[in-house]
């Protein structure tokens, strides 16, 4: 297969830019599989995975709703989807409330579950300055970490 062809089967499926396609295809050597896998692991990287029980899901998602630069929430339980929230740029406030409505409803119903954030470019560090890195089982890195040689 040419390697346009490759791109382009690339870009159909995982729907990221021609730069984007062309260096995950660099990466695999020519492999298309291999170049899915690559972007589709970088892809979960972006997210962000809480687990929290049921009592204390509102809050939480209130929490990561005011933190800024969440482009989506999802709350799952096990692997089913059980609220998908799109959070828009400048809509807080008395239009989430029937949403956070919502999620008191799942709540109350649920006793564990996951709430999976979606991050704008640039979240990740917010999250992290926050004291909400993501669940990678690193913690962020702070005054003691620094090389004192530095």
């Amino acid at each position: 297969m040419e390697d346009l062809t490759k791109i382009d089967v690339i870009r159909k499926r995982f729907g990221v830019s021609y730069r984007e396609a062309l260096s995950a295809l660099e990466r695999a050597n020519g492999s298309v599989a291999l170049a899915l896998a690559d972007l589709e692991e970088r892809d979960r990287a972006k997210k962000e995975r809480i687990q929290v029980k049921g009592s204390e899901l509102v809050d939480r998602v209130r929490e990561i709703i005011h933190q800024g630069n969440v482009t989506r929430i999802r709350i799952r339980q096990g692997d089913r989807a059980i609220l998908e929230i799109p959070v828009t740029v400048g809509v807080v406030g008395a239009l989430l409330l029937p949403t956070l409505a919502v999620v008191g409803v799942i709540a109350a119903v649920v006793t564990q579950c996951t709430i999976e954030v979606e991050r704008a470019p640039g979240g990740e560090r917010a999250a992290e300055k926050a004291g909400n890195a993501p669940e990678t089982g690193e913690r962020p890195a702070g005054p003691a970490d620094e090389d004192p040689a530095d």
